[in-house]
């Protein structure tokens, strides 16, 4: 049997999908659409891959936005993850991550250089029928691989 690897890249139609998906999800969630929210999910769209921490996504959103403040980005970011709109990724050794892609997958993290990619998962997980069988209400989940990427196994 064949194994295929699924890793997002980012293409130009994945970002339009995951912009429309977060945005539909704030709407929801009734949470105001200001300029600089808009900022910051498009930088989470087209970064998404890249599984950017706060600080980047400050930089990149400040460069459509120019009314942006990094405590802006980081409550921003923190009340989408509270919503569950997006995931906070959380490390010990290294800055937070957040990603849009919140559908079951694999995150893929390099021991090296830190970089963090999406593996989907060749079949699904249901949360909701194992809560329901062991009564255990599921409010996030994560599943992380560590290794090392194919450029840092070249170093």
């Amino acid at each position: 049997m064949l194994n295929i690897i699924v890793i997002w890249n980012g293409s130009e139609l994945e970002n339009d999908i995951m912009r429309e998906s977060i945005i539909k999800k704030v709407r929801e969630k009734r949470l105001k659409l200001t300029p600089q929210r808009l900022a910051i999910i498009e930088v989470l769209a087209e970064q998404s891959f890249l599984h950017p921490g706060a600080s980047f996504i400050y930089r990149e959103a400040k460069k459509k936005v120019r009314r942006m403040s990094l405590s802006t980005v980081y409550s921003t970011l923190n009340e989408f993850s509270r919503h569950g709109i997006i995931k906070m990724l959380e490390f010990d050794k290294m800055e937070n991550r957040y990603e849009g892609n919140i559908a079951d997958h694999i995150n893929l993290i390099c021991k090296g250089c830190h970089k963090i990619m999406d593996y989907k998962l060749p079949i699904a997980i249901p949360s909701k029928e194992m809560a329901r069988k062991v009564r255990f209400w599921v409010t996030d989940t994560r599943l992380e691989y560590y290794g090392y990427c194919q450029e840092c196994r070249k170093k």
